[in-house]
């Protein structure tokens, strides 16, 4: 299993805080939870069944003309893989280190690029994978760069996955709208814009062929009855998408400014989380979990990221622990 933010639990063991004492910063989840509306007692007691609507409020949501609902993007990223014979794999790098372990485990040849190297190697490649905005760096493509990428692998077969799982705040940046495309396949993650991961939803859109292909292999009843009730509601909830879009990009901004004013200049970010590269970054890590502050650490390029404090009380928590820090840095 490879290494994930989110691992409050092993931190309690480790630092002896108790849980409801942590600031868990470390997941770049939206700290703020759509409301869960009552579950009816049928949905516990019956099998789902695909005709209640979630896949029709989902397209809505996502402008998209197809949708395949997954028990969380994650099951997509480990099951795309295996619709392909062996090939060569692009993935477009800092990112979510899942993507290119699938495609490994699954005996496709991996190499892990930077977004300068796309046009050089694109032509020697079957799929290409983005994530977009991407996570950790937040770097942003435009939908003209993406699809122009995506012509070139389409003519030759190629497939290119875009993983848009905190595209929620950008939907003009989305290829949502162009998932119809031969070889275009777009994820989507519903937990994080959402604030509810446990809920383990998320979409795949692309070509209905593809989608076929796809459901066989993640098979029937996936997606719990109670998970699409949840998921149906909070697609539908338009004046609670806005607020939650205008409240995160306050606060990312917000996240930006208070990292800068301590000497913690950000690379990169979205409205769900701060990046940065310092040379102090197990440092600074350490620091914080000492204090019940959980980030997120890459060791591999010394960088950190920070996700959003739900309230002024956290908000100040921070403050407190970047000002410590700052005082003591040689």
């Amino acid at each position: 299993m490879l290494e994930h933010g989110g691992r409050l639990r092993q931190a309690v063991l480790h630092y002896g805080i108790a849980e409801s004492d942590w600031l868990d910063l470390s997941s770049g989840l939206a700290p703020w939870p759509f409301a869960v509306p009552d579950i009816p007692e049928r949905a516990w007691a019956r099998l789902p069944e695909t005709d209640d609507g979630l896949e029709h409020a989902a397209c809505a949501y996502y402008g998209a003309p197809n949708v395949l609902p997954v028990p969380g993007s994650q099951c997509a990223i480990q099951l795309l893989p295996r619709l392909r014979r062996s090939g060569k794999v692009g993935v477009l790098s800092p990112c979510y280190a899942e993507h290119a372990e699938a495609w490994r485990r699954s005996g496709h040849i991996v190499r892990e690029i930077t977004e300068e190297e796309v046009d050089f190697y694109l032509e020697t490649l079957d799929v290409l994978v983005v994530v977009n905005p991407n996570n950790p760096t937040g770097l942003q493509l435009s939908p003209e760069r993406l699809l122009e990428w995506h012509a070139r692998l389409a003519q030759r077969g190629g497939w290119l996955v875009v993983d848009e799982a905190f595209m929620d705040n950008t939907p003009d940046l989305s290829l949502a709208t162009h998932s119809w495309r031969t070889g275009l396949i777009v994820l989507c993650s519903f937990g994080k814009f959402f604030g509810l991961a446990g809920v383990r939803l998320g979409f795949v859109l692309a070509e209905l062929k593809l989608l076929k292909l796809l459901a066989e292999q993640v098979g029937p009843w996936a997606v719990s009855g109670p998970t699409r009730i949840v998921g149906k509601a909070c697609l539908l909830d338009t004046q609670a998408q806005q607020r939650q879009r205008e409240r995160s990009e306050l606060a990312g901004g917000r996240l930006a400014r208070l990292l800068s004013a301590h000497d913690l200049q950000p690379q990169g970010g979205c409205a769900l989380f701060q990046w940065l590269i310092t040379p102090h970054a197990d440092r600074l890590y350490e620091f914080m979990a000492q204090r019940g502050i959980l980030l997120r650490l890459f060791p591999h390029n010394s960088s950190v990221r920070f996700g959003l404090p739900a309230t002024e009380g956290d908000w100040l928590r921070l403050e407190q622990a970047l000002l410590a820090f700052t005082k003591e840095i040689p």
